[in-house]
């Protein structure tokens, strides 16, 4: 059920040797994002739970959720920039049932994330689902 932009961030994890290339690759990703203008950089947009500061800015268009992110760590950034690949352009009533923590398993965060970061993501696709039940 993943999106087709999340295929490709999988397929292309697929190519990479060690784990410490997929971490380059997942700051890239974040480092290509457009940046959220500081105007919504608010309290309102803040995803509480995250050691780095986290915004997401919903937008919903046609039944489809679609978000802006930005953190002030490059990874989180990357991380946000997966889970972006991960819900973008999926119905808002769809947005629950996908398993995100299957989806990043098959990328090796999982494995590969401190405590602490792992915490933070969950954070963001709780509020993201948060989001999505709130607008559908």
């Amino acid at each position: 059920m993943a999106t087709p932009a999340f295929e490709d961030i999988a397929e292309t994890f697929d190519f990479l040797d060690d784990w410490e290339e997929r971490y380059r690759h997942v700051i890239e990703l974040g480092k290509a994002m457009p940046p959220l203008d500081p105007a919504f950089q608010v309290p309102a947009t803040k995803v509480d739970g995250c050691a780095s500061q986290v915004w997401i800015l919903p937008r919903i268009e046609d039944g489809r959720f679609d978000f802006q992110g930005d953190s002030d760590a490059l990874i989180v950034r990357g991380l946000i920039a997966v889970l972006h690949a991960l819900y973008s352009g999926v119905q808002t009533g769809e947005v629950a049932a996908i398993d995100a923590q299957a989806a990043l398993a098959r990328l090796g965060l999982d494995e590969h994330l401190s405590a602490q970061r792992s915490n933070g993501l969950r954070a963001m696709v709780q509020r993201i689902r948060q989001l999505a039940a709130d607008a559908g």
